[in-house]
């Protein structure tokens, strides 16, 4: 489903935990890292796709977050031409995203990435909620800047709002990272081999 300027409606999700850090995931058999985000199907409002996208990408239910704001407007973002599938060439130009941030009231083992057939991350951790962006398929970024810095004024008050997104300096390595099932060896958080976009992937 796209607008008429070719843009598919989408929706990110910012995920906190009570340390006001954020949920960073691993997308599966990649080593970028990123918010869960998918795409709003027909019929369903931008609130009505997060909640299904949290619980498809991370296993979560209503009653495991409050939600603490959104995004005013659609944020757009363009997929440059490689990462587009060549039959939608033309006429898919990207993502158009509303924002979430929100506040988890469950526990970290309510989180599961495999609650479906067709997972989108392999790993997970809590990243501190100015996460350098390097990790970030680069045409993500602006978006990711933009959503972070919109939604920051509402961050409970044990988060200091004087920070600033980073762009030049690598991210450090998780101390450890969580998986679906067992625990993994320490990840490299670099980007690469950023994963192939296409109109019905929501990504």
């Amino acid at each position: 489903m796209l607008d008429r300027d070719g843009f598919r409606p989408n929706v990110g999700i910012i995920l906190l935990n009570q340390k006001n850090q954020v949920f960073w995931g691993k997308r599966i058999r990649t080593h970028s890292w990123q918010f869960p985000q998918g795409g709003i199907d027909r019929g369903e409002t931008p609130e009505q796709a997060m909640f299904r996208e949290l619980h498809e990408e991370v296993g979560l239910h209503p009653e495991h977050v409050s939600i603490v704001a959104r995004t005013r407007d659609w944020l757009r973002y363009e997929v440059p031409d490689r990462y587009i599938r060549r039959d939608a060439r033309g006429h898919y130009k990207g993502q158009k995203q509303i924002w979430y941030l929100l506040q988890l009231t469950g526990h970290d083992w309510d989180l599961n990435l495999r609650a479906t057939d067709h997972p989108e991350f392999d790993a997970w951790r809590w990243n501190d909620y100015w996460v350098p962006l390097d990790a970030v398929v680069d045409f993500k970024r602006g978006v990711y800047q933009m959503a972070l810095t919109e939604l920051a004024r509402y961050l409970p008050r044990n988060e200091p709002r004087n920070r600033y997104l980073r762009h030049g300096g690598r991210m450090r390595e998780p101390e450890h990272a969580r998986e679906s099932q067992g625990s993994i060896s320490k990840e490299n958080l670099a980007s690469s081999d950023a994963p192939v976009i296409n109109e019905d992937s929501g990504h």
